[in-house]
């Protein structure tokens, strides 16, 4: 009897230990997915996560905007639907680009190449597209287009979620239409693609006007203006604002300045 007490009383202050334990540590220890708050993936807080997001969007949030998930490449066919210059007015945005021939212009997130292939011709004969995607069967879809036709200045790039793997000094103009707002890492993509461009080159953003509730996209796929200049206007990455079209039906066309090394 008294080896049966001695275990009970042992077994309680096991519990009630175990318990006082638990209590100490619970805030320390991860909650679950449910309850859990966003949390930072660097010691900068650069990025948080939330569960609580758009259900187009990753969970993953950058200076307050929520990253979109990025369109697989079966999502080809819809850049090439043919509604697509009568919604975005692709002639009108390059027209707006002014592009010179001896360029060279960095397609940044090509896909199937749509605007690449309108915009090699602008630059002959000495300058060049380098088309980038970090998907490859993006870039053969658009590889297959240009052995059909008489275009040379292409380069094709395979680049990676940080970075489009374009040598340093060596862009004029830098190029994302509609796909700046679904980069997993878009300081550092951003941060490298800088180190491409050339001082007095630019990089210009094409997104979906978020102001604008008519324009009928999802709301992770849209950015404001103040969002777009709020990230591209970090001390480091060496840019300023040099002007913004508004001369598309539904996007904002927003240009950066290389301003320095």
């Amino acid at each position: 009897m008294a080896n049966r007490k001695s275990v009970s009383v042992w077994c309680f202050l096991c519990a009630v230990l175990s318990g006082l334990l638990w209590m100490i540590l619970g805030s320390t220890l991860p909650v679950s997915a449910q309850e859990a708050t966003p949390t930072v993936e660097s010691e900068n807080d650069r990025y948080t996560y939330s569960n609580d997001h758009d259900p187009n969007g990753t969970g993953k949030f950058y200076l307050g905007r929520e990253i979109a998930q990025v369109m697989s490449f079966h999502g080809a066919p819809w850049l090439e639907r043919a509604e697509r210059e009568e919604e975005e007015r692709l002639t009108l945005l390059l027209k707006a680009l002014k592009l010179k021939p001896g360029e060279v212009v960095a397609d940044i997130g090509a896909g199937s190449g749509v605007i690449t292939l309108m915009m090699a011709p602008m630059v002959k004969p000495n300058g060049k597209v380098v088309a980038v995607d970090i998907q490859q069967e993006m870039l053969d879809l658009l590889a297959d287009k240009l052995n059909n036709l008489d275009l040379t200045n292409v380069d094709l790039v395979l680049g990676t979620e940080k970075s489009a793997r374009i040598p340093a000094d060596t862009v004029d103009v830098a190029l994302m239409v509609d796909v700046y707002h679904e980069f997993s890492y878009p300081y550092e993509m951003l941060l490298e693609l800088s180190k491409s461009m050339k001082v007095g080159g630019r990089i210009v953003l094409v997104e979906y006007r978020r102001e604008d509730p008519l324009v009928p996209i999802k709301l992770v796929h849209k950015m404001s203006e103040a969002q777009v200049k709020k990230e591209l206007l970090q001390p480091e990455l060496g840019l300023k604002w040099k002007e913004t079209i508004a001369t598309l039906p539904r996007q904002h066309v927003i240009v950066f300045e290389k301003v320095r090394k």
